[in-house]
C-alpha cells in the first residue's frame, strides 16, 4: 500500500510515520516539500506519488492567528483538502478538530452532531470536512500532544521550571490526545476499511487546569521537574485570547472503539508514557 502523508513533520505526522503498518510504502511531505495553498502543486504531488491512500495531517493550527488571517487558515484547512480530494481517486483520511463544535453541549459530542464553530480556525476546519467524499475517513480529535512537539505539555514543563506559580484555565473541558494513540487509531480505521466520521481522544475528562496539575505530578515523579510550584485554577475571562474556545468539547469516541474493538486508554496513562519519552529526549 502506497501512502502519502501530508504534515509529516508535525506531531501527528511523525506519529503516523513511526507507527505505519508493515508493508506500507510511505511518501511523506511537509511545508518545504509542497505548497498546500497551491492546487496545481498538490495535483503534481499526487500524480508523482501515485498513492493508494492519502492521510492529510497538515493543518493551519494557530488558533489565535487565524482570527486575523482567516484566508490563510482557509487555504490550508479547506482549500488543500478540496485539492487533495480532486487530485486523488482513492481514499482520503482527513484529521479535524473539536473546534467545529460550539461547546454548549451537555454531553460528549458525537460524530453526527451539528457543527457550530465559534472561531475562524473552527470554521475553516468545518469547511475542510465538507470536501470529503462518501468513502473517505474523517477523524476529529482534540488537545494533541507528543514528546518533542510544540504543545501544552511541553509548554507547561518549561513554565513550571521558569515561573514561581501558574494560573491555568479551569472552565474549558475536554480530553487530551497522545498523538501516538491517535496514529494507531487512524491506521486501525484504515485496516478496517472504515468510512465516515470518527472521534478519537484519550479516555477520561479534564480541564486545562486538571491537565497542568497532572503534568506537574507526573513530571516530578519522573525527575523532569525538581520542584513543585502552585497552580491556580482561573476562568477563561482571566486569560483573554483573540479566538473563542469551546467551553466543553469532550468527544464521544464510542463509535470508534466499538468498530475497532480495542481498549480506550485514560489520558493520564498516556501522559505518563509521553513524559517517559520526553525524558529520553533530554
Amino acid at each position: 500500500m502506497k501512502v502519502l502523508i501530508t504534515g509529516a513533520n508535525g506531531q501527528l505526522g511523525g506519529a503516523l510515520t513511526a507507527s505505519a503498518p508493515e508493508g506500507a510504502s510511505l511518501h511523506t511531505v511537509d511545508i518545504d516539500d509542497c505548497d498546500l495553498t497551491d492546487a496545481g502543486a498538490i495535483k503534481e504531488l499526487v500524480e508523482q506519488a501515485a498513492p493508494d491512500l492519502i492521510v492529510n495531517a497538515a493543518a493551519y493550527t494557530s488558533v489565535d492567528k487565524a482570527e486575523g488571517d482567516e484566508a490563510a487558515a482557509r487555504a490550508i484547512n479547506s482549500g488543500a483538502v478540496a485539492a487533495l480530494r480532486q487530485a486523488h481517486a482513492g481514499k482520503l483520511v482527513h484529521i479535524s478538530t473539536d473546534f467545529v463544535f460550539d461547546g454548549t453541549s451537555s454531553r460528549a459530542y458525537r460524530p453526527e452532531d451539528e457543527r457550530r464553530p465559534i472561531s475562524a480556525y473552527g470554521r475553516t476546519k468545518a469547511e475542510g470536512e465538507d470536501h470529503l467524499a462518501h468513502g473517505d475517513i474523517l477523524v476529529r480529535t482534540a488537545w494533541v500532544y507528543t514528546a518533542g512537539g510544540v504543545n501544552f505539555v511541553r509548554a507547561m514543563l518549561r513554565l513550571m521550571q521558569e515561573k514561581p506559580a501558574l494560573g491555568v484555565v479551569a472552565d474549558q473541558i475536554g480530553a487530551p490526545t497522545w498523538a501516538s494513540d491517535l496514529a494507531r487509531t487512524i491506521w486501525a480505521l484504515v485496516a478496517a476499511e472504515a468510512t465516515g466520521t470518527f472521534h478519537h481522544s484519550d479516555a477520561g475528562v479534564a480541564s486545562w487546569y486538571d491537565f497542568a496539575v497532572a503534568i506537574q505530578e507526573e513530571a516530578l515523579a519522573l525527575g523532569l521537574l525538581k520542584k513543585t510550584i502552585p497552580i491556580t485554577p482561573i476562568p477563561t475571562n482571566a486569560y483573554p485570547t483573540p479566538a473563542a474556545r469551546p467551553a466543553f468539547s469532550l468527544l464521544d469516541c464510542s463509535k470508534t472503539r466499538e468498530l475497532l474493538g480495542d481498549g480506550h486508554t485514560h489520558w493520564r496513562v498516556n501522559l505518563r508514557r509521553m513524559l517517559e519519552e520526553e525524558k529520553n529526549l533530554v
